[in-house]
């Protein structure tokens, strides 16, 4: 999941509890070249606010202005947008593809709040869930999720979609490459938190969209935790910092873990940690160091891109 999604469904509780109707959209399928996946999201209401994407422009922009001609007043349609010559209604995306999208009127009412509450905090990080919509009678049930899957599945008039946590990176010490990294992460879709305890650091750090904490990072993952979506990279060249962060972080659910130095320098951490931290074989197994794919990155862009193309190789269970 992406941080977008968690505001979509932030606002569409918000936007309910003041007594606004809503229309909630979300991408069941897409077919050719599209620029959002499957279970994406936008949220809407009769006066052309919104929050969310499904298209990247030209799929909102139509849906909005037939939103406010009054169409949409089912409870549930799905509206297909693409190419396709035998239907000259359909907008025809200048990418070419074709998106299928699940449009759902969602009246103010206490039930439509309470499932919008617990999709919230399933997308902040507590636990998974199925949200389970049968398009013919329109009821809509939240269900556990304790496996993966895709994240949209259709049998028939049933429609699943998978909502889990947003993908989280945390940032361990300010440094060039991590000023990098939080920008290519942000522009991946990742929730971005820096922790850097030093007030110094702190003044060089300007990434538009990223959590800044001034805190040691081993104490934030102490606090906060991590839940199973999380990424967490120590950078500061600190092993006050990053070494403190990895004896943490090997505790956590964390699906990536990594610490950046060369590979003298991450011998010598692996005795520390050994020594000092009294890390486990196992738990030194899941910290990725050296981290990073080996593309000979050198300057610190390049050390980034290294890093969270690592980080999405992991993510998505690919081999090296």
């Amino acid at each position: 999941m992406q941080p977008l999604d968690l505001e979509v469904i932030d606002h569409a509780l918000r936007w309910s509890k003041a007594g606004n109707t809503i229309w909630l959209c979300t991408v069941l399928a897409t077919y050719g070249s599209s620029p959002r996946a499957p279970g994406a999201m936008l949220v809407a209401c009769q006066d052309g606010r919104h929050v969310g994407s499904l298209s990247g422009g030209c799929v909102e922009e139509d849906f909005l202005e037939q939103l406010r001609t009054g169409r949409f007043s089912s409870d549930n349609e799905i509206v297909c947008y693409g190419d396709n010559e035998a239907d000259k209604e359909r907008l025809k995306l200048p990418c070419g593809g074709v998106l299928e999208v699940l449009v759902e009127r969602l009246l103010p009412t206490g039930e439509h709040q309470q499932q919008l509450h617990r999709l919230h905090k399933s997308l902040a990080g507590q636990q998974r869930c199925i949200r389970e919509l049968n398009l013919e009678t329109g009821k809509v049930s939240l269900l556990p999720d304790g496996n993966e899957g895709s994240r949209i599945e259709r049998a028939g008039m049933t429609v699943r979609v998978r909502i889990g946590p947003v993908r989280k990176l945390v940032i361990a010490g300010i440094s060039p490459v991590s000023v990098a990294c939080a920008g290519f992460a942000r522009t991946l879709g990742f929730e971005v938190v820096v922790c850097d305890p030093r007030d110094e650091e702190l003044a060089t750090f300007d990434v538009p969209g990223v959590n800044v904490q001034q805190v040691l990072p081993s104490l934030y993952l102490e606090r906060q935790g991590c839940h199973a979506e999380t990424a967490v990279v120590a950078l500061s060249h600190d092993p006050r910092i990053d070494d403190l962060a990895m004896i943490v972080a090997v505790k956590t659910e964390a699906f990536y873990i990594g610490v950046m130095g060369s590979r003298k320098t991450s011998a010598t951490r692996v005795e520390r940690l050994r020594r000092s931290g009294g890390l486990s074989e196992r738990e030194m197994a899941r910290i990725h160091m050296p981290i990073g794919l080996d593309i000979g990155s050198k300057t610190p862009a390049e050390i980034a891109l290294a890093v969270m193309a690592d980080i999405v190789r992991v993510y998505y269970g690919r081999g090296k």
